[in-house]
């Protein structure tokens, strides 16, 4: 399988969730969950469908709001109120600069170009100007293999290719936190490994806080610092990936482990 990436981890917790609860009315989903990642750690969250999981990515990007508990990204808490008790909208959007997502779907502009997806957001979020938008645009495109698709429409692209520009989309923003949600779960067989490839290739290269939840263990043996289990809305068992794959503690780790490896 191979082994781990070199930890970029500083040690310093870059995100905190304390005591985070979350129910979709009668489901709960997270239950009291706490949870530190430092600085430049790649964690990464397995577990059965509806566990939680993507759950956590949405709170962080504003997506979802907690029912009880406190998210904090470099000390400051995520879900601040106003004095009228309403959420801090100008705040969130300061803090949800420094995080990228790459969804399951994509979601790329249809009606734009490449191009275009890379550089509307720092242009309009980051105030960078059009020239350092688009040369950034080009050195990201290149990264992931995807520059002499600059000027092309998503909707002529492969799926693999769609999420290779979704990763250089996510990173044209500079973030210090990149969110990964099952970015491989809607791709053809064949195009997995393109994208994990990239993925990979951020991590070794980038000091970038990651979060990811994927299906994918050896992709996650290869690039987590840390690898954690939930199951029901907790976290079960946690540990370093050679140690939570070949190595369970827990009966239902252990199930869920076997399971994904037999498909």
């Amino acid at each position: 399988m191979g082994e781990a990436l070199r930890s970029h981890s500083s040690g310093t917790p870059l995100i905190v969730f304390k005591n985070v609860s979350k129910s979709f009315g009668e489901r709960r989903v997270l239950q009291s969950l706490s949870l530190e990642v430092n600085t430049g750690e790649r964690v990464t969250l397995i577990g059965p469908s509806g566990s939680g999981k993507t759950t956590i990515l949405r709170m962080l990007m504003t997506l979802e709001r907690p029912d009880s508990g406190s998210i904090q990204i470099s000390g400051e808490e995520l879900w601040r109120g106003t004095a009228g008790g309403k959420p801090d909208l100008k705040h969130m959007r300061q803090i949800r600069r420094q995080i990228g997502m790459v969804f399951q779907q994509f979601n790329l502009f249809p009606n734009m170009s490449v191009l275009e997806n890379l550089t509307l957001a720092p242009m309009t979020v980051l105030g960078v100007s059009r020239q350092k938008a688009e040369v950034r645009a080009g050195e990201l495109l290149e990264r992931v293999g995807m520059a002499d698709k600059i000027n092309a429409h998503p909707l002529t692209l492969s799926g693999g290719q769609q999420q290779r520009v979704a990763i250089a989309r996510a990173l044209a923003m500079d973030p210090r936190i990149l969110l990964l949600d099952e970015v491989t779960s809607a791709l053809d067989p064949e195009l997995v490994g393109e994208v994990l490839n990239v993925l990979r290739e951020v991590a070794e290269h980038t000091n970038i806080t990651m979060l990811i939840v994927t299906h994918e263990l050896a992709f996650a043996r290869k690039v987590s610092d840390r690898v954690l289990m939930f199951d029901h809305g907790h976290v079960i068992e946690s540990g370093p990936p050679q140690e939570v794959f070949d190595k369970p503690q827990n009966e239902r780790t252990r199930s869920f482990v076997t399971s994904v490896l037999s498909h």
